[in-house]
């Protein structure tokens, strides 16, 4: 049995920066020594993967043969007060979700948990990606006898596992399995299998997905942050295309399919928190790097460094080491300025940038200032940003961004505009510069950014960057043929 909660809210704005988007971050623990705390938990979990998704949250929890849910539309501390947490019952097995849709609408139908079955056949899942073979697998799970009322993927994730377990494979493990082979995309899940707790990642790893201990069992999280918050013990991450099945005997695991490893770049740009951990590595360490390269490649006469919160400030930090220039904080964010079930005026939607930031003229007047971004996708709020900084009497700004223009759309999980829309699909560098207005403008090469992460390029995905998809199907048609041109200045006119 499914319990659940509904408020038919489904209309909102995203007041946020005009960034990409993480679709979703997904969470569970499998433990009877925590039975009645499980909820509370997952939600401390749920909360430290927020910034995976602030459309939606839900948790489940399952004491082997019933299964409650809360899910709602809304961020974690909206979603679940106290009350509702107390509600979901006793169980050893729990499931956690924060969701930005990618694919499927913005609804409550397609907020996760998501549950599948039929019969005696019952799955929830939480998973973090995007297939991109939904129109086949409808195709073949509908002729299978399957209704599907979401549009999210997710379903049909559920679904092959459900139509697998139909086939009489006792195990699991062998379910997902095969399950998996009908799968092409990005997918980093977590189910709930009768009394199982099973995780696993497509043989690309786009998405992360890790393991920690613990008292008397595991948990998985899709980042290293969500473990830490709960106190849980680091254990290994997922390895891309491996099945990990949790259950009273403990956690064991294999192959399913070989490793390809493409691992988001874009994780280490922007999407993960900066105290997570990839390969021991942390993701602020990382972002340094990758500003200590930019001034190396671009470097500029200012007199200070300021970066653009929070996403830029680790790479402010190393544009201004090194280069020498001073680090300061120039933009103060307003923190309690995210998603709002309120509907702004046309006129208050063109003030979104100073409800988010608001510059600090005693650190900006007068200066030659660099400002540190993560990325540009439409180019629209970098344009408002130099135009803030000079109102607030700069004497020039030069924007410096820690990842390559975005050439391409991102078919494996990240909401990310049409290529009509994204400013480095359609301009060079000196064209953005004039577009919005700053003194100068310079990118982060690929290949330094890569090298920031500490990881062979061969294992990340840089398709949005340089149009090389790792699966069949889909096409860099849309990258630039001078996307390695970085940099360009009033100079260049």
């Amino acid at each position: 049995m499914v319990g659940g909660s509904r408020t038919g809210r489904t209309d909102y704005t995203d007041v946020s920066f005009e960034k990409p988007k993480e679709a979703c971050g997904v969470f569970g623990i499998y433990s009877r020594e925590l039975s009645g705390e499980l909820a509370q938990r997952t939600y401390f979990g749920l909360y430290a993967l927020q910034h995976r998704g602030q459309e939606s949250a839900g948790i489940a929890i399952s004491d082997g043969e019933r299964t409650t849910a809360i899910r709602d539309m809304g961020l974690v501390s909206q979603v679940f007060e106290p009350s509702k947490l107390a509600a979901l019952e006793a169980g050893h097995i729990s499931l956690g979700h924060v969701r930005y849709s990618t694919t499927g609408s913005a609804s409550w139908e397609n907020a996760q948990p998501e549950f599948h079955g039929r019969g005696d056949v019952n799955v929830a899942v939480a998973h973090n990606g995007n297939l991109v073979n939904t129109g086949r697998l409808r195709e073949e799970l509908t002729g299978e006898g399957f209704d599907f009322n979401s549009t999210s993927d997710t379903t049909f994730i559920a679904a092959a596992a459900v139509s697998e377990l139909e086939k009489g494979r006792e195990e699991p493990g062998e379910a997902v399995k095969q399950a998996m082979r009908r799968l092409e995309g990005a997918y980093s899940v977590a189910m709930i299998f009768r009394d199982k707790l099973v995780a696993f990642r497509d043989p690309y790893g786009f998405r992360p997905l890790v393991i920690g201990r613990v008292e008397g069992g595991y948990a998985v999280s899709s980042e290293t942050c969500g473990l830490d918050i709960i106190g849980a013990e680091f254990v290994r991450v997922v390895r891309p295309g491996e099945v990990v099945v949790i259950d009273d005997s403990g956690l064991t695991s294999f192959q399913a399919e070989s490793p390809r490893s493409a691992l988001c770049v874009f994780e280490y740009v922007y999407f993960a928190r900066p105290d997570s951990r990839f390969d021991g590595r942390e993701i602020a360490g990382s972002r340094q790097r990758m500003g200590e390269l930019l001034a190396e490649e671009s470097p500029v006469e200012a007199d200070v460094v300021i970066p653009v919160p929070d996403s830029g400030i680790m790479a402010a930090v190393g544009y201004s080491q090194g280069s020498g220039i001073p680090y300061a904080e120039g933009l103060i964010k307003n923190r309690y300025v995210g998603r709002t079930f309120i509907q702004p005026t046309d006129g208050m939607r063109q003030l979104g940038i100073r409800l988010k930031l608001n510059p600090l003229p005693s650190v900006i007047r007068g200066k030659r200032v660099v400002v540190v971004d993560d990325s540009i996708v439409r180019g629209n709020t970098s344009k408002k940003l130099v135009e803030l900084l000079f109102e607030a009497g700069a004497r020039e700004v030069h924007l410096r961004v820690s990842s390559p223009p975005v050439t391409g759309p991102c078919y494996y999980g990240i909401d990310m505009d049409s290529p009509d829309q994204l400013i480095g699909a359609k301009h060079s560098v000196e064209e953005i510069r004039e577009q919005i207005g700053a003194t100068s403008l310079a990118y982060i090469s690929t290949d330094a950014m890569v090298a920031a992460t500490g990881q062979p390029k061969g294992n990340l995905c840089r398709a949005c960057f340089d149009g090389e998809y790792p699966t069949s199907g889909v096409s860099g048609k849309f990258v630039l043929e001078n996307r390695t041109h970085h940099c360009a200045t009033l100079a260049d006119k």
